[in-house]
C-alpha cells in the first residue's frame, strides 16, 4: 500500500507541475518550433535541472539562499538574464531565418543544456524544494535527509512524465506550423515575449 505521505506528495506534485511556468513554456516552444524530439530533450534537461536542485536542497542550499541576500540576488539575476537571452532570441526571429532554425541546426545537447540551466539558475526553485519536500517526510522516517533526496528525484521524474507528453503533443503541430510561416513567426515571438516577461518578473521578484 502506498504511504499516505507519498500519495499526498504525488497528488500535490502533479498539480504543481501541470501549472504553466517558464519550464512548460520553454518545452512547448521548443517542440512547436523544432519538433517533438527537441521538446522531449528540453523536458529531460529541465528534469535533470531538478535533480541538481535535489542535491542542493539535500545539502542545505535552501537555508543559505533564505539567509544570504547577496547569493539569492546573484542567482536570481543569472536566471533572469538567461530567460531574457532565450526570449530575445525568439523575438528576433525573422521569416527569412526560419529555414536555418530547423532542428538539425539546433544540437540536441544544446537544447538539453538550455532546459537544465534555465531551471538550475532559478533560485526560487531551490527555496521551493527546501520548503516543499520536507512536508512529505514522515515523522517516523529513520533517515529524513535521504527521504528528502528520494522525494526530489521523484519530483524530477514526475516532471518529465508530465512535460514529455506535452512536448510530443506540441511537436505534432510542428509540421502544420512549418507550412504556415506567418503563424510560426507568431509562435516564436509569442513564446519569446512570455520568456522575456518571466525573466523580468524573476528579476523584480522578492523572496
Amino acid at each position: 500500500m502506498i504511504d499516505a505521505y507519498w500519495l499526498l506528495f504525488i497528488v500535490a506534485s502533479l498539480a504543481l507541475i501541470a501549472l504553466p511556468g517558464q519550464d512548460m513554456i520553454l518545452v512547448m516552444s521548443r517542440s512547436i518550433a523544432l519538433g517533438a524530439k527537441a521538446g522531449v530533450v528540453t523536458a529531460a534537461g529541465v528534469s535533470v535541472g531538478l535533480v541538481g536542485h535535489t542535491v542542493l536542497a539535500t545539502l542545505g542550499l535552501g537555508v543559505i539562499l533564505r539567509t544570504s541576500e547577496w547569493l539569492f540576488l546573484a542567482l536570481k539575476l543569472v536566471g533572469a538574464a538567461y530567460l531574457l537571452y532565450l526570449g530575445v532570441g525568439l523575438l528576433r526571429t525573422r521569416r527569412g531565418g526560419l529555414a536555418i532554425t530547423a532542428e538539425a541546426s539546433r544540437p540536441l545537447g544544446k537544447l538539453f543544456v538550455d532546459g537544465a540551466f534555465s531551471n538550475l539558475a532559478n533560485p526560487k526553485i531551490a527555496v521551493f524544494y527546501f520548503a516543499f519536500l520536507p512536508q512529505f517526510v514522515s515523522p517516523s522516517a529513520q533517515q529524513p535527509t535521504l527521504t528528502v533526496f528520494v522525494l526530489g528525484l521523484a519530483f524530477a521524474g514526475l516532471t518529465f512524465l508530465v512535460k514529455a507528453p506535452v512536448a510530443v503533443f506540441s511537436g505534432a503541430l510542428s509540421a502544420w506550423l512549418r507550412s504556415r510561416p506567418s503563424v510560426l513567426i507568431w509562435v516564436y515571438r509569442s513564446s519569446g515575449a512570455m520568456l522575456v516577461g518571466l525573466g523580468v518578473r524573476l528579476a523584480l521578484e522578492r523572496r
